[in-house]
């Protein structure tokens, strides 16, 4: 008997490194192909990469301890590293700003559509089909594309920043959600509709309970994504530090590059521990 399991075994192994092995060549010969069509040279890359760490060098800022912390006249002190702070701080105040507005609003009306969009809520199937459509066109265009066109539109600012976020955000957040409800038990669902409790008292008291903490998740995720993307929709005109950032590195103000990139590295990471701790909050009902 242990025989026989022991030749069972070989062959489901030896069946299992056939299929890897096949699995992995193709992923290489697909990789391969798809870099020679892409025009992706190794050689160039590893030949160029240590430009690109030349450019990092030159944007660390000469710091000299005798006169770090002489006023903003003197080269080689903190205030003359940080002397365009008081424009950059308005600037990245703006850029929250924009990422908090932008997650809040998607998130509201992300929440009111998943329930429609979902397919175990009762919901008619055109209304649906619409809902999912809808959303589907919203995520085809990345916020970059819509920043260029939200600028066209209204010119250079904040609105256009806030309106591509905002579009981009619902669209992604709906499909999220939606595909959360649609994974939520039915158990509680079909226990209220046999009480004759109706379609919203349903969503309400069945549905929504479970799929709280997951949206919140997915929010505070979403609220991370919103900055750093706000920072790259600022290159294109569209508000925030990163318009900063792109007038710094066409200048060739290396220092400034540094120090605005630092600010950014900064508030991401705050946001990520706060929210990473609203989230666990939420997720373990403390809220």
């Amino acid at each position: 008997m242990n025989t026989d399991f022991h030749h069972y075994y070989q062959q489901i192994r030896n069946k299992q490194k056939r299929e890897a092995l096949v699995w992995s060549g193709l992923m290489l010969a697909l990789y391969l192909w798809s870099g020679n069509i892409a025009e992706f040279n190794l050689k160039t890359v590893l030949v160029s990469a240590p430009h690109f760490f030349d450019y990092i060098g030159q944007t660390v800022p000469v710091l000299h301890w005798n006169v770090l912390f002489a006023d903003g006249h003197t080269k080689g002190s903190l205030a003359y590293w940080g002397y365009r702070l008081n424009i950059q701080l308005p600037l990245i105040w703006e850029t929250i700003q924009l990422a908090i507005a932008s997650t809040i609003l998607s998130a509201a009306i992300a929440v009111v559509l998943s329930f429609v969009a979902a397919s175990n809520t009762d919901s008619a199937k055109w209304l649906k089909f619409s809902v999912r459509t809808f959303v589907a066109f919203l995520r085809t265009m990345p916020e970059l594309a819509w920043a260029v066109m939200c600028v066209m539109a209204f010119g250079v600012g904040a609105i256009p920043g806030f309106i591509a976020l905002t579009l981009h955000t619902l669209a992604s957040l709906t499909k999220l959600f939606y595909e959360a409800v649609e994974t939520a038990s039915d158990k509680p669902v079909r226990g209220l509709k046999s009480c004759g409790a109706g379609r919203l008292q349903r969503i309400r008291f069945a549905l929504w309970p479970q799929v709280q903490p997951i949206f919140a998740s997915y929010s505070f995720m979403r609220l991370e994504i919103n900055f750093r993307q706000s920072t790259i929709l600022g290159l294109v005109g569209a508000g925030g530090i990163g318009q900063e950032l792109m007038t710094s590195i066409k200048l060739d103000r290396y220092d400034q590059v540094s120090i605005t990139l630092l600010m950014i590295i900064i508030v991401v990471s705050a946001m990520d521990y706060i929210s990473g701790k609203l989230r666990k909050r939420i997720v373990e009902g403390a809220f």
